[in-house]
């Protein structure tokens, strides 16, 4: 990946729905040499699709909270992540190390509905222990790492 590579990528995280005819005035090449290289960047994985990011207080969507979930063994990964793949709410689950072996970003109305989930999380099968923050104001919130 050269420099043109990573404007074009920066240039999408801006806006996927900049033309290619945009693409090639911003960057100075040509139409089909933009569009050749965004074939490359989409085949190889770079590019894995192009969404549209929502606003969550336009769709009622109004607290997002950090869960922490540590399971009581292992076995129970399977289970859990199943589960939390079925829930709308939560946007993001990672695997991670530390204290708890889960991390989930929720995304919910308010805080009757977070409760809700909260108590459908702790009567899985595993759950050993939860840590709940609810985030007062995001500062970086960027759905994706940029290019270097």
């Amino acid at each position: 990946m050269d420099d043109i590579d990573k404007k074009i990528l920066r240039l999408l995280q801006k806006n996927a729905r900049i033309t290619i005819s945009d693409l090639s005035s911003e960057i100075a090449l040509s139409m089909p040499a933009i569009s050749e290289r965004l074939k490359k960047l989409e085949a190889s994985g770079v590019i894995k699709q192009y969404a549209a990011i929502l606003d969550p207080a336009l769709l009622n969507k109004h607290l997002m909270a950090q869960i922490f979930i540590r399971l009581e063994k292992p076995l129970y990964c399977d289970a859990f992540t199943d589960f939390v793949k079925q829930e709308n709410e939560i946007q993001e689950c990672f695997y991670i190390t530390g204290e708890f072996d889960y991390s989930l970003k929720i995304v919910t109305e308010n805080t009757k509905t977070l409760e809700q989930l909260l108590h459908k999380i702790k009567n899985q099968p595993g759950i050993a222990n939860t840590k709940t923050l609810v985030v007062l104001s995001p500062v970086i919130n960027n759905p994706s790492p940029g290019p270097d």
